[in-house]
């Protein structure tokens, strides 16, 4: 087999399918298969259909012929797609463990399907990223079709700007006169993949070309021929080869196998110097697994197999292209062609991105570098002029973010157990460390009416570093969650700093504290406290078991506010507000209420002694009338 194994398990090897017969016979294994898996579908169907309106016509008390009938999507206008069944597969036991040759599209494929395709200056900038990132293959155009590509090929050319270990690949229909033009487009260049093809399916046969299967094999031999042909013209190039039966999913397998085998015996691959052939869902037309065992299939089928590179370009009409990709690599692919961020036709080609850090995120080199993934999505995004969805995998903005309660508690938690420095990362939610694909933790949590005690803590740990008591985040995000509901939106870190600062330090206090004076002695302490009570100075003193207790008495005695200190915290601050001390005091009333206070100085004593002071101003009516 030529290149790497990137799965675990080697597959197993078959011998050389040659005769006419034996590709009979494979036709009517999978007409055969073909036929059971339509009946069983078909018998579960009606099962299932006959049970449902029983069931409901029972429930009603009516028979099904009394039932009103609601409207249906046409489901019956379509049928499934499963054009063989493999028994003995083998891939699902098979494990990645080596990525597999990537290919970007992103400046063909890609470009093809913008509603204002790339200028030069924009595809200039992608193919340097596409560069920095790794792509070893790039399809950079399809120069026999597009006067911008063919420039653009000739400019890169020309100007050296293809790194040594880069190949370029271009696309031509097999049709003479395009064919001679991208032969043209290549002078110059060191290496180049001449990516030629045509249409196989059942469809496009019947109805775009009006040819029976030996017609559309011609089609692809004449221009296998030409291309050989025309490899004299560039004799300073090197000149790989690579074929795709367009429409794959909807081709017959074995004739598959049987149009693929025809052009390699024009083309003459050898282990040393394989032939590519592709097999692309060009429509994605069945499930992944399906995709997979037809790829297993056809592995095992085709003929000097080791001559062979065998890739894959899934599309992603049904939304499960990367599903498909990852297991045609199971199944013996070795290169997969895509886009950054899965742009292509309809609903786009596989998304490489995606497929890349599916491996980093189990432990896999994906050989591509996305460390500075916001530059990438920014590139991308200038270059097709199309944005990356917030919740796009692994670059959207909110993707490593967090709004729902539960999961910021769990986020917090597992952020604080794991710490700077770690051997396996392990954070509830969060399958990768965002610090790996160059984002900050700033934005992993972020509050709005859906959120609880532990993001709000979150934010007040990591921006304003204050590590809030556990009873104190409960009040604290009832607040919070109050102005989120009544704004219909997030808070941001500022802004709960303003709701913090305005719930616990306001400014315009009633009691604020001015100075204070503490005496120890005979196991007592006594605590003189100057205080602005509404305006006008009063002192208040009070003694009791330590500083705290005193204020608290003092409060009590010279204003009538009367609570008793249940917990006490503290800790140094590394920033803020030209503070290095915070405190925090949860006080209860004469009824058992309880509230917090919170106080921030230059030394701790201050500090604690403001919280009481603070407490104070957020006493109930109760706590003052006692």
């Amino acid at each position: 087999m030529n290149g790497r194994e990137n799965t675990e398990m080697v597959k197993p090897k078959t011998e050389d399918k040659t005769g006419h017969a034996d590709q009979a016979d494979k036709a009517d294994r999978v007409a055969d298969a073909n036929h059971a898996n339509h009946a069983n579908h078909a018998n579960h169907a009606n099962h299932a259909n006959h049970a449902n309106h029983a069931n409901h016509a029972e429930e009603a008390g009516t028979t099904p012929d009394q039932m009103p009938q609601k409207p249906k999507m046409p489901y019956q206008h379509y049928g499934s797609a499963v054009p063989l069944v493999l028994p003995d597969r083998t891939w699902p036991n098979h494990r990645t463990t080596v990525a597999p040759r990537w290919v970007s599209v992103d400046l063909r494929d890609g470009n093809q399907a913008l509603v204002d395709p790339m200028d030069p200056e924009r595809k200039l900038a992608l193919f340097k990223t596409l560069v920095e990132v790794g792509f070893k293959e790039i399809e950079v155009g399809f120069p026999s079709a597009s006067q911008t590509d063919f420039e653009f090929q000739r400019m890169i050319i020309e100007e050296g700007l293809i790194p040594d270990d880069v190949e370029i690949q271009v696309l031509v229909q097999c049709r003479d006169e395009l064919i001679a033009r991208t032969f043209a487009s290549l002078e110059g260049a060191r290496r180049a993949v001449v990516h030629f093809y045509n249409s196989t399916s059942t469809l496009q046969r019947r109805v775009v070309f009006k040819q029976d299967r030996a017609g559309i094999v011609d089609i692809a031999l004449h221009a296998a021929r030409l291309c050989r042909k025309l490899e004299a013209t560039v004799p300073g190039t090197r000149i790989r080869y690579e074929y795709s039966p367009e429409s794959f999913t909807g081709t017959e397998p074995e004739f598959a196998v049987e149009i693929c085998e025809a052009v390699m015996d024009v083309i003459e691959p050898t282990p040393e110097h394989p032939m590519i052939v592709n097999l692309p869902a060009t429509v994605e037309m069945y499930g992944p697994h399906v995709y997979a065992d037809v790829i297993e299939w056809f592995g095992r089928t085709i003929r000097n197999r080791e001559s062979l590179v065998l890739s894959v370009h899934p599309h992603n009409d049904r939304g499960t292209a990367v599903a498909a990709a990852e297991l045609a690599v199971l199944a013996g692919a070795e290169r997969v062609e895509g886009t950054l961020f899965g742009n292509g036709e309809r609903t786009g080609n596989v998304d490489i991105v995606t497929l890349a850090m599916n491996l980093f995120s189990q432990g896999v080199d994906p050989e591509l570098d996305f460390s500075d993934i916001d530059k990438v999505r920014r590139v991308a995004e200038h270059a097709t002029r199309m944005p990356v969805h917030p919740r796009h995998p692994y670059a959207g903005d909110l993707v490593y973010t967090a709004f729902s309660g539960s999961h910021q508690d769990a986020i917090k938690k597992g952020m604080a157990a794991i710490g700077d420095r770690y051997d396996q990362w392990e954070v509830p939610y969060l399958p990768i460390d965002p610090k790996h694909t160059g984002r900050t933790y700033e934005a992993i949590i972020r509050v709005n009416s859906q959120s609880g005690k532990g993001g709000v803590a979150y934010l007040m740990d990591t921006e304003h570093g204050l590590d809030l008591p556990r009873r104190l985040q409960v009040e604290f995000s009832r607040t919070v969650q109050a102005v989120t509901e009544a704004t219909g939106t997030e808070i941001r870190p500022a802004e709960l700093w303003e709701v913090f600062t305005g719930t616990y330090l306001p400014d315009d206090a009633g009691i604020r504290l001015v100075g204070n004076e503490v005496t120890t002695g005979s196991g007592r302490t006594r605590v003189v406290a100057q205080l602005l009570v509404d305006g006008v100075h009063r002192t208040v003193q009070g003694v009791g078991n330590g500083p705290i207790d005193a204020l608290v008495a003092g409060l009590r005695s010279e204003l009538g506010i009367a609570f008793e200190v249940r917990d006490y915290s503290e800790h140094a601050l590394t920033s803020g507000s030209g503070a290095s001390a915070v405190a925090y005091v949860e006080a209860e009333g004469p009824g058992g209420e309880r509230w917090w206070g919170v106080g921030m100085d230059s030394s701790i004593l201050d500090a604690s002694l403001a919280a009481v002071v603070s407490a104070a101003n957020r006493a109930p009516q109760t706590a003052r009338e006692a």
